[in-house]
């Protein structure tokens, strides 16, 4: 009786890639996506309009910066997950091949990997057969590689998702400077900018479960001082003829 209490609880839970964990994780990738269009258009436009008081300089510069932007997120993460996802791929087509060859080695492997978790020798046999007879594959890979079949990300997936987040938050200060008056437009996208800030540093640190204040403080400043650079340096340009 002893040995089958045992093995129920420590039996490995199948991880499920729909749990809160794993949509948490996505979530903090897109807040992180939508905080670097945020920073680097307001630079950006912010920039520019220190250099000229024209509109559509400030216009095209924060089309490109938005576009350009949002396509290089989206193909770093592309170029990313998929070296990471042809990697576990690999793996899990190896212990397909395995599995396929050598069906009674591989049991008596991931026998030996619950031995060693301290699980008895009757325990670990019963649940090694257990999780072999509902799914060899997962078994394997979960004891052995400490994966799942379900957690590969398709690339493509990836790209969009820091696509999509990169372009709403660059859309805040482009906006912000291009419809506000031009006498107040660089005002009003600091304003914007370091609110939208706080709330993605606040958000994100809450996502990680860090402590928020200290996130947001950090985000918040280091939001500040690029925008105060970039426009200085654009009125510098600006002002002594450069530009």
């Amino acid at each position: 009786m002893t040995d089958v209490n045992v093995s129920h609880s420590t039996r490995p839970e199948p991880h499920d890639p729909g749990s809160a964990a794993h949509r948490l994780n996505w979530l903090r990738a897109g807040v992180l996506g939508a905080n670097d269009g945020i920073v680097s258009v307001a630079a950006t436009v912010v920039g520019v309009a220190g250099a000229t008081t024209g509109s559509t300089a400030v216009m095209v510069a924060g089309t490109a910066a938005v576009v350009g932007g949002a396509i290089s997120m989206a193909l770093g993460e592309y170029v990313s997950v998929s070296s990471s996802s042809d990697s576990q791929n690999a793996l899990i087509a190896k212990e397909k091949q395995e599995l396929a060859e050598d069906p009674e080695g591989e049991f008596a492997e991931l026998k030996e990997i619950y031995r060693e978790q301290g699980l008895s020798e009757e325990t670990a046999h019963r649940v090694a057969e257990e999780l072999t007879a509902q799914d060899a594959l997962g078994a394997h890979l979960r004891a052995e590689l400490h994966m799942d079949e379900d957690e590969v990300v398709s690339p493509w997936h990836a790209a969009g998702a820091s696509f999509l987040a990169f372009l709403l938050g660059a859309l805040l200060p482009f906006l912000t400077i291009i419809l506000a008056p031009e006498a107040i437009r660089v005002p009003l996208t600091f304003a914007a900018t370091l609110v939208a800030l706080a709330v993605t540093g606040a958000t994100g640190a809450w996502l990680g479960g860090a402590k928020v204040l200290p996130a947001t403080l950090r985000v918040v400043i280091g939001g500040a001082l690029a925008l105060a650079v970039t426009f200085g340096v654009g009125a510098w340009l600006g002002t002594s003829g450069i530009a």
